[in-house]
């Protein structure tokens, strides 16, 4: 009789479960059935923090230490001498609707139809870290020696021949196993997922289990929270969003004023075309951003490609209108490329709308892309065609430099106070690294380059007020990546200060 792959893979599983008695204790002895996966189960109550099973993991993965595919960390709590201290372990949760999935521009992620599994291929992977942002547990990372992201996968190969995956095995107090689990029970009930010193495990349906010490709830703390850190600055995204953001904005200010002309448009056209050379600068692997392009349907970051490159075809297009005189041509392009500019602007913003990161996760993240394009366009269009006065309606150029600048100056100020305010542990931290003092002061500072653009309208050198605005708002998006606070699992507070690159 020949067998399907499926078919194999549930006998090699039964008759490697029944192999000895450790893997009938901690990995199932059946094969799934429809409607099932597999899942973790993590028994706090087990768990000594030998760490054991992150040295596990990790030798039989290849990492270096710097990258934990299952990461170990510190839960206390109680009245002295009442005190406890439990260790919580966690790989990937394998959820039922997984965020990093969604997210992934090119595909890289798979629920695995057999196992429930959720695989990474490194084959497709492009090294945007976009899944790293999505993630509400942190779980995919980035390595920069291979320039791509990996995470777990339950040692899929192990288990498919009835072995424990590295970590249960490597556990000397079986805290970890191997469980199935109805998908569609688990949807209607997963309170047993929720830990404390963990994200919702609603968010994303996480299905790994976890046996919590009795009334763990109510007075189990993380132990990290005062080892929050910068995280990196993303220097390639700073200069490609200010970038596409001044060339979309001074664009559509000349477009509104009606004073384009091939000359300002070739600018414009350059500076595009630098912004997008700098973009593949953030990727791991460069050569393959053209992948980007593949999941538009679902992906933030494939629409912000799709979109940017329209963006700069349709201003080539009405660039070579202009030089050439043909003006039905370039009235068609121009609006074409204001459309395409102003999407590629919301896509963008839209990229960082995520909820493993509630910092970014605001309406202040879109009004921040759009103002930005805007303060620093009106600035660019005084440069280029020197002060405006009043045509068809419009206010003065200076005065819309300013209302531009009150604008966003408001707006970083109201999301700033409404991070102080919120019951948010993340949102809270943020603001207190925006109060910090070096932080401060380049907060300070951005403001006040942000407020002199219109002042400098009035002066004869103009490129002082583009200058203040760039300044501005490379200091606001510099601030908008380092000071964010990710949602994640509990840590230890000297590795929690590690990782992020801070003296212990």
């Amino acid at each position: 009789m020949e067998y399907g792959s499926e078919e194999l893979v549930r006998m090699t599983l039964l008759e490697g479960g029944a192999s000895s008695a450790v893997v009938d204790a901690l990995i199932p002895t059946r094969p799934l059935e429809a409607g099932e996966q597999y899942r973790f189960h993590f028994d706090m109550t087990k768990c000594i923090g030998c760490r054991s099973c992150e040295v596990a993991c990790n030798e039989q993965n290849g990492n270096p230490a710097e990258i934990q595919w299952r990461r170990v960390g510190e839960l206390e709590g109680g009245v002295y001498p009442l005190t406890r201290r439990t260790y919580l372990s966690m790989g990937c949760n394998h959820c039922l609707s997984a965020d990093c999935l969604r997210g992934c521009p090119v595909d890289a992620y798979t629920k695995d139809p057999l196992t429930g599994i959720v695989l990474h291929s490194a084959e497709a992977c492009i090294g945007c870290q976009y899944c790293v942002w999505n993630c509400p547990y942190s779980v995919p990372q980035f390595n920069e020696e291979r320039g791509v992201v990996g995470k777990c996968d339950m040692c899929r190969g192990r288990l498919m021949e009835g072995l424990e995956p590295a970590c249960v095995n490597a556990c000397p107090e079986n805290a970890i196993e191997i469980e199935i689990v109805n998908k569609d029970d688990w949807r209607r009930n997963f309170a047993t997922a929720e830990s404390p010193g963990m994200p919702p495990a609603g968010q994303t349906i996480s299905t790994t289990r976890i046996t919590l010490p009795e009334h763990s709830s109510t007075w189990l703390e993380r132990v990290d929270t005062g080892a929050v850190a910068l995280e990196d600055s993303h220097p390639s995204l700073i200069v490609m969003t200010t970038a596409m953001q001044l060339a979309f904005g001074t664009f559509a200010v000349l477009w509104l004023r009606r004073a384009l002309d091939a000359a300002s448009m070739t600018i414009m056209l350059m500076l595009t075309c630098a912004a997008l050379a700098v973009s593949v600068f953030h990727l791991g692997r460069p050569a393959y951003a053209w992948r980007a392009l593949k999941m538009w349907r679902r992906s933030w970051l494939s629409r912000e490609v799709l979109c940017f490159a329209l963006f700069f075809c349709a201003m080539n297009l009405c660039t070579g209108a202009s030089w050439i005189r043909l003006s039905e041509l370039m009235r068609v392009t121009a609006a074409a490329t204001l459309l395409f500019g102003l999407c590629g602007t919301v896509t963008s913003a839209f990229i960082y709308r995520v909820k493993a990161r509630p910092a970014w996760n605001m309406i202040h993240t879109p009004l921040d892309f759009l103002l930005s394009a805007g303060l620093m366009g009106a600035a660019m269009a005084g440069v280029m065609i020197g002060r405006l006065g009043v045509q068809h309606g419009l206010v003065t150029n200076v005065r819309v430099e300013a209302l531009l600048a009150a604008a966003w100056i408001c707006n970083q100020l109201v999301k700033t106070l409404r991070l102080r305010a919120s019951k948010n542990f993340e949102s809270r931290a943020t603001y207190n690294l925006l109060r910090g003092e070096l932080l401060a002061w380049k907060v300070a500072l951005g403001t006040l380059c942000a407020a002199a653009v219109p002042l400098f309208g009035y002066a004869p050198l103009p490129w002082l007020g583009l200058a203040a605005a760039v300044v501005a708002v490379m200091i606001g998006r510099y601030l908008f990546f380092v000071s964010v606070v990710p949602l994640g699992m509990a840590l230890t507070f000297l590795k929690g200060r590690a990782a992020h690159g801070v003296p212990a």
